[in-house]
Order: C-alpha cells, then sequence, then structure tokens
C-alpha cells in the first residue's frame, strides 16, 4: 500500500512537471513575461554573488603578499568612513617613519621573524632611447622581496652588501623587461632612472594587475642608493614578519610599544603612527561586502515578491482555463491532493525555470565583465542550487492560493463550466 501510495505521488509530480513544461513551450511569450520579475531577481542576486565572491578571492590573493603572519607600519593609514578632521589632524601630528626607528625595532623586537624598510615614488625609466613614464622606483632593503613574497624569475635580489655600500643595481619588474627587454637578456645592461643608470641584476615573476593596474611596473633599488639620490628620507614604511601567524598580534602589539617608547609617547597620548596587517584590510572589505549584499537582498526581494504575484496571478488563469479539466480528473476520481499537488509542482517549475534563466543570464554577464573589465568576478557553485532553489520555492509559496482553489472545486460545477 505505501509503495503504491509513493508510485502515486512519483508519477503526479512528474506528470505535473511535464504539464509545466508543456506551458512554458506552448505559451513562450506569456511565461516570458510571467517569469520576469523572478529572472530579473535571480539574475541580480546571482551577479552580485559572482561580483562579492570575485572580490573575496581576489582580495584574499592580493592582501597574501603581505601574508597571514606580516603587517605594516606607516605614518598614516585610514581605515573607516572618511573624517577630513581627523585626516589633517593626524598629517599634523604623525612624524615621518625613521631610520634609525627601524634600526631600533629590528634590534629590540623579539617576536618578528623579519622586518624590512622601503620608500617609493613615480618616476622616467629609459633604456638607449626607450622611455616609460610613472615606473614605481622602489628604495627596498635586501629582505624586501622576500617578505613581499616577490620571487625571482631571472638574476638574483638585491643583496645586503649593495644596500649598505649605496650600489647601483635594480630589479625590475615584467612590465619594464617586456618594454626594454623583450627579445634581449636584461641581466648586465644599464637602465637610467632619471638619468642615473643602474645595473640591471634579476627580473621579478609577474604578479599581474589590481583593478586594471599593473602590479610589474616597478624597479627596485637599495634603500641607501635612494637616498643618495633622492635626498630626504620620507615615505619610509616598515614591512614587518612575525615569527609566526599565532604571534602577530603580540607583535604587533611589541613594535607599537617599542615605537612608542623610542618617540617617547606618554600613557595619555594616541600613537602618532599606524599599523595594520591583512586581516584590517579583509575586515573592511567584509563590512563593505556586507553592505552591498544587504542592497542586493533588498532588490531581489521587491523583484521576488512582484515575480511571485505575476505567478499566483497565471496559476489563477490557468485553474479558470482548465476548470472542467479539473472537474473531469475529480470525477474519475482524482483526489484533492493529487490536485493541489499538481498545480503546486507546475507553480514551482514555472518558477525554478525563471531561477535558471537568471542563473544563465547572471553567468553571461560575469563572463562579459570578466573578459573585458578588470572588474573580477566568480560564480559560485552554490549560487545555482540558491538561485534555482529560491525562485521554485518563491512560486510553491504564491502557487500556494491557486493550487487551493483548483482542489476545492466542486466536481459537478466543474464539469458545467464552458470550454
Amino acid at each position: 500500500m505505501r509503495h503504491t501510495a509513493k508510485f502515486r505521488l512519483s508519477a503526479s509530480f512528474w506528470e505535473s512537471t511535464r504539464i509545466a513544461l508543456d506551458s512554458l513551450r506552448k505559451n513562450k511569450l506569456r511565461s516570458f513575461l510571467t517569469l520576469l520579475g523572478i529572472i530579473l531577481a535571480t539574475t541580480t542576486l546571482i551577479a552580485v554573488t559572482a561580483l562579492i565572491h570575485g572580490m573575496n578571492l581576489y582580495i584574499a590573493d592580493k592582501v597574501s603578499n603581505m601574508g597571514s603572519d606580516g603587517f605594516r607600519i606607516v605614518r598614516m593609514a585610514w581605515f573607516g568612513p572618511w573624517d577630513p578632521k581627523k585626516f589633517f589632524e593626524m598629517q599634523k601630528r604623525n612624524p615621518e617613519i625613521r631610520p634609525d626607528e627601524y634600526e631600533f625595532l629590528k634590534d629590540k623586537a623579539t617576536l618578528l621573524k623579519d622586518l624590512g624598510m622601503m620608500v617609493s615614488r613615480n618616476a622616467r625609466v629609459a633604456y638607449k632611447g626607450e622611455s616609460m613614464e610613472d615606473v614605481n622606483i622602489e628604495g627596498i632593503t635586501d629582505n624586501i622581496p622576500g617578505i613581499n613574497n616577490v620571487q625571482v624569475d631571472a638574476g638574483r635580489a638585491i643583496t645586503y652588501e649593495e644596500v649598505r655600500r649605496h650600489a647601483p643595481v635594480a630589479f625590475i619588474g615584467n612590465d619594464i623587461r617586456e618594454r626594454f627587454f623583450a627579445q634581449k637578456d636584461p641581466l648586465g645592461k644599464t637602465v637610467a632612472i632619471e638619468g642615473n643608470p643602474y645595473e640591471v641584476v634579476g627580473c621579478a615573476k609577474a604578479l599581474g594587475s589590481v583593478f586594471g593596474n599593473s602590479q610589474d611596473n616597478f624597479v627596485m633599488i637599495p634603500i641607501e642608493s635612494y637616498f643618495k639620490t633622492y635626498g630626504a628620507h620620507t615615505g619610509i614604511r616598515l614591512i614587518a614578519k612575525a615569527v609566526d601567524q599565532a604571534h602577530l598580534v603580540e607583535a604587533q602589539d611589541e613594535s607599537r610599544v617599542l615605537l612608542r617608547s623610542y618617540r617617547h609617547l606618554g600613557p595619555a597620548l594616541d600613537d602618532n603612527f599606524s599599523i595594520f596587517a591583512s586581516d584590517t584590510i579583509v575586515s573592511l572589505w567584509e563590512r563593505l561586502t556586507s553592505t552591498i549584499a544587504s542592497m542586493a537582498v533588498g532588490i531581489v526581494s521587491v523583484f521576488m515578491v512582484v515575480g511571485g504575484i505575476v505567478i499566483m496571478n497565471i496559476m489563477l488563469a490557468v485553474v479558470t482555463e482548465r476548470t472542467r479539466e479539473i472537474g473531469i480528473r475529480k470525477s474519475l476520481g482524482a483526489r484533492r491532493s493529487d490536485i493541489l499537488n499538481q498545480y503546486l509542482v507546475e507553480s514551482s517549475v514555472l518558477s525554478g525555470a525563471g531561477g535558471l534563466i537568471g542563473v544563465l543570464a547572471a553567468w553571461c554577464i560575469a563572463a562579459i565583465v570578466r573578459t573585458f573589465t578588470s572588474v573580477p568576478m566568480a560564480l559560485p557553485w552554490s549560487s545555482i542550487i540558491i538561485g534555482v532553489g529560491l525562485s521554485a520555492t518563491v512560486g510553491l509559496f504564491f502557487g500556494i492560493y491557486p493550487a487551493r482553489r483548483a482542489s476545492r472545486l466542486d466536481p459537478i460545477v466543474a464539469l458545467r463550466a464552458e470550454r
């Protein structure tokens, strides 16, 4: 008896699904207009999900050069809502990071595995009559490439002795290599940075771009050579790595205490420098994406409600069209639950089809945006299940009233209905 009931339920489900798909095929324009709200809602939801998911992967990848155990010490860094008054106060209060502070932290800190110093500016780089403007010139200590996960593709990185001796050597990014040395070996060649000659000792592996801005447009030189060329010690930032990820917070606290003591800051005074790690950037991004997600949910909810109401009205019209058919089925023994299930399944399949179209539309949008722009978009497989499942649920909910109305029709009255 139980097997018979299961067979009847399965047969009823597949028959209802067939009727729903047949209805979609026969009334293409009506079906499209009916499902337009669901399609728009699902497309919006999946497109926003793809954007957020792609950005999450992107942010995680791009802050990975800092590492889970790395942090920065800078003159000032701004996170959160913009406040011009506080920004200008920080500009007045916060002095530049100095090389002697770097040496002090390097000698005194016990929870740092490594500490580097770097400074940068944009400048013109030339080689044999060709030139590139706005190249990022980075003055570094010898350990900076290792701390920032910049890998050597050819040659070698800058050494400690070259930093100490103010050596005129350069470690170039992939953009410089492709522009000047596409068909030749760059090692041993001399490039001019604002007229000053530097011998190329190594090339970095390509890093890619961030929002269309290349991360390979750089030339690293010894930081002492940088100071010798450009003079004033301004714009210095310290790049640090804790002994391990578990001691990251303690390492930041230790560096903060040491730097405050070196600058003679009393307990009542705020820090006049900024320390941040990758989790600071990630948490800022999460706050931003939560706002975007909340707005998307609001928009999607409106579309879903409108789409659900349209489906309910169409299903009421379908029930009216099939009144005589319902009467015949009931007279032949169809139970109220059979009629109810048929129209619930039909409304769910109709709505689910709209969700599937929305997923396909969102996938196309994501592919186009990813191909022709610098905006990263990645469509997670779970979003397909969510999109189709949510739209089918909406169809199920808004199909309850038409389905109940169909199931409660009196068979005698239904048989008298005109075709």
